[in-house]
């Protein structure tokens, strides 16, 4: 494929997220003012400049355009940058700098967030203006992760459902909740970044504490170790032998007396 193709590609891509992010913006700027049910799709398409069929192409419902789409919470500039932080590291194995880049990224994906106290306010009222959409947000959540789980999987050269995936998904999403939270709550003035970046802080020091497994019980490492379930093995068969000798020395009394 030659370059021209290429950059047009690109520029049709980034005349699309323009588009969505408009169609987003006035459809949150309408129902933080009327409601949901206050304006019409029209309505929207007329301020957006777009035609509905249009809108319909990007959207299925109001409900969604507020929402916004999953490929505007991952740009491709962020993603990419993501993606070449584990090149140097052999497929499958996962790389030294993950956790790093993974927190750059939160931070990159933060600041785009934060970027515009416009938005922001927009999806506050929202929010507060329609609770019941609060359903939609946990399904695109969940939307949100998947995509973060492939896009994890794909640098690491790891299927989705490697438990440092599965943790890293797990993990940071909460965070992420955790901080929007307390970042949406009634009279907070600090930045999404740095209740971010002290979420993760927390959570990094908690984990960096000293830590016995032996003393927590067997895990599922080391039930997995074929030494340890020969070991286990072993010991059951000589309980289970013990066992027989006991029950064998205590019948021969009772056949005596018979």
């Amino acid at each position: 494929m030659g370059n021209s193709a290429i950059n047009e590609g690109g520029l049709r891509e980034r005349k699309r997220a323009a588009t969505r992010a408009a169609i987003t913006a006035v459809a949150r700027s309408l129902t933080a003012e009327r409601g949901l049910n206050g304006y019409t799709v029209e309505e929207v398409c007329e301020q957006a400049g777009i035609s509905r069929r249009t809108f319909f192409n990007y959207f299925p419902a109001k409900e969604d355009a507020i929402l916004g789409h999953v490929d505007d919470d991952f740009p491709e500039e962020v993603v990419e940058r993501f993606m070449a932080g584990g090149a140097g590291s052999p497929a499958g194995e996962i790389s030294d700098s993950l956790l790093a880049d993974l927190v750059r990224l939160s931070l990159d994906l933060a600041e785009r967030m934060s970027g515009s106290e416009e938005e922001t306010r927009q999806l506050i009222g929202v929010i507060k203006k329609e609770p019941q959409l609060m359903l939609r947000i946990i399904g695109a959540s969940e939307e949100r992760e998947a995509e973060f789980a492939r896009l994890l999987a794909a640098r690491e050269g790891v299927p989705t459902d490697h438990p440092v995936v599965r943790m890293a998904v797990v993990l940071l999403g909460n965070i992420a909740r955790k901080t929007s939270a307390g970042y949406f709550s009634e009279g907070n003035t600090r930045t999404y970044k740095d209740m971010l970046l002290e979420n993760i802080a927390a959570a990094r020091t908690l984990f960096a504490l000293p830590f016995d497994p032996s003393r927590a019980g067997p895990t599922p490492l080391s039930m997995s170790r074929p030494d340890i379930q020969q070991s286990g093995s072993s010991q059951s068969g000589s309980s289970q032998s013990g066992s027989s000798q006991s029950k064998s020395s205590q019948s021969t009394p009772s056949e005596g007396a018979q």
